[in-house]
């Protein structure tokens, strides 16, 4: 591949994945986050973006931690002009970060919820979003067929029903609107800009709350049936992989796209060889009603 990739929100699952799949076709990735081998973010987990920087660069690629914390836009601007000193380049752009999940009140009422949660929420997912494309998207546009990816939870049809947070659903409905803004600001600079969802993502987190590991993951359906249709963050690594390699993703630009719609458009899987359609099994059989096993979205 030969990119130079800046993936905001490393640190862990989707982020990290998204890295190493980069770095898997040949691309330096610089790995940003909050959480280093010196300090942790307020997420409080032990993954740390040089973990994910080695990843990458064992993966067969370039991978650079720089530690940043997306919310301050001197940082995000220092991070920028490091890449374009040391690259002089930026082809994908991958704003992952979040970090939100312990500050979530689901089921609380707007006048109920936490206020200061609700309004990190937003920082968290939609301000450094918009920092980072601040900063990050003059270099990107030097040269023609640059690649934003704005990551998010949840497709614009399944965003369309209430998220049961209104902060959260304002977090993840976010994203989807400003690759679609970006899209229209890109299209002149012959960049594209989409939103990327995973399905039910099997996070180290997710692991961690089941208390099951990636080899072991199936004994977690006992707890909840649906995650019987979890896929690996490897997949939506691969789903950025194929996109960032496809001469012709401008077909792309401005659409909301998931891990599982993109597997069938390139053919790629997960890493168990299967190709799960989170978001058709929950329209059928989690909404819709549809007695259907997970193995027939998979």
């Amino acid at each position: 591949m030969g990119k130079v990739a800046l993936v905001a929100g490393a640190t862990r699952g989707a982020g990290r994945a998204m890295a190493v799949a980069l770095g898997e076709a040949g691309a330096t990735v610089y790995a940003t986050g909050r959480t280093t081998r010196e300090h942790r973010s307020e997420v409080g987990r032990a993954e740390t973006i040089e973990e994910t920087a080695e990843l990458v660069t064992a993966a067969g690629g370039t991978g650079i931690a720089v530690p940043t914390d997306h919310l301050e836009p001197d940082q995000v601007r220092a991070l920028v002009e490091r890449i374009d000193r040391e690259r002089g380049r930026l082809d994908v752009l991958v704003n992952d970060v979040w970090g939100g999940d312990h500050l979530l009140e689901f089921d609380t009422k707007v006048w109920e919820v936490d206020l200061a949660k609700g309004l990190r929420m937003l920082r968290l997912s939609l301000e450094t979003h918009a920092i980072t494309s601040h900063y990050a998207l003059p270099l990107l546009i030097r040269r023609p067929g640059g690649l934003v990816v704005e990551i998010t939870d949840g497709t614009d049809e399944f965003n369309a029903a209430y998220r049961g947070n209104l902060f959260f659903d304002l977090a993840k409905y976010g994203p989807i609107r400003m690759a679609r803004g970006l899209a229209e600001e890109l299209k002149d600079h012959g960049g594209t800009a989409v939103s990327l969802t995973p399905g039910f993502l099997r996070s180290e987190e997710m692991l961690d709350h089941f208390g099951v590991t990636e080899e072991t993951w199936r004994g977690a359906v006992s707890k909840d049936p649906h995650f019987a249709i979890a896929e690996s963050p490897a997949f939506i690594g691969r789903a950025v992989a194929h996109l960032a390699a496809d001469p012709d993703r401008g077909r792309w630009n401005g659409a909301s796209l998931s891990s599982g719609e993109l597997a069938r458009a390139y053919g790629f899987t997960d890493a168990d060889g299967s190709r799960p359609d989170c978001f058709a099994y929950f329209r059928d059989v989690v909404f819709g009603g549809k007695r259907a096993p997970a193995a027939d979205y998979r």
